[in-house]
């Protein structure tokens, strides 16, 4: 048996052919990969900054919620991370290691005086606020018409830096405190 005799020109065409569809079909397969290897770094880094910003924002959180941020905003946190002040240790993954490390940096922005006409005498708070303000010149705010109290503008930096990867995050928070208005921005 002999097969149909190849003409001169065609002899290695159909080898040469499957080879081509070879080589495409690996390039397209290598490139399905690495773009898949690059979607898969772009979740992670995603899930990484989410992680982060979560533990920034818990930080925050915990920080103006102690009674000591109004005394002491420098070391408001009962309980800092490896001692050292206004830090937070967060463990995402439960093992009993320190994922993330968060930094908090109060920065008081402003005081202001609250005027006595802008106080709500029915709201407990406010009450406290308005105490010897009676005809008593010698107490203080009563000869300018303003309160005992004073609103101080914080603006709370917590920067999150991830052990692993050495990611950084920072965010920020505004908070608005009532204190007494013998008390200024440190």
């Amino acid at each position: 048996m002999h097969g149909i005799p190849a003409r001169p020109g065609e002899q290695g065409s159909v080898l040469m052919i499957g080879l081509i569809m070879l080589v495409l079909l690996t390039l397209m397969t290598l490139t399905s990969f690495r773009v898949g290897k690059g979607n898969l770094q772009v979740v992670a880094n995603a899930q990484q900054k989410a992680q982060a910003l979560a533990a920034a924002q818990g930080a925050i959180e915990k920080t103006i919620s102690t009674a000591q941020f109004s005394v002491t905003p420098s070391d408001a946190l009962p309980t800092p991370c490896n001692g050292v002040a206004n830090s937070d240790c967060v463990d995402i993954d439960g093992d009993g290691t320190t994922d993330i490390t968060v930094a908090i940096a109060p920065t008081c922005v402003s005081n202001r005086i609250i005027p006595n006409a802008a106080l709500n005498l029915a709201d407990a708070e406010d009450k406290g606020c308005t105490l010897g303000n009676g005809q008593d010149f010698g107490t203080d705010g009563a000869t300018s018409n303003n309160s005992l109290c004073t609103n101080i503008l914080w603006d709370v930096a917590a920067t999150a830096t991830d052990a692993t990867t050495g990611a950084k995050l920072t965010a920020n928070q505004g908070v608005a405190l009532r204190v007494s208005s013998s008390q200024v921005c440190p």
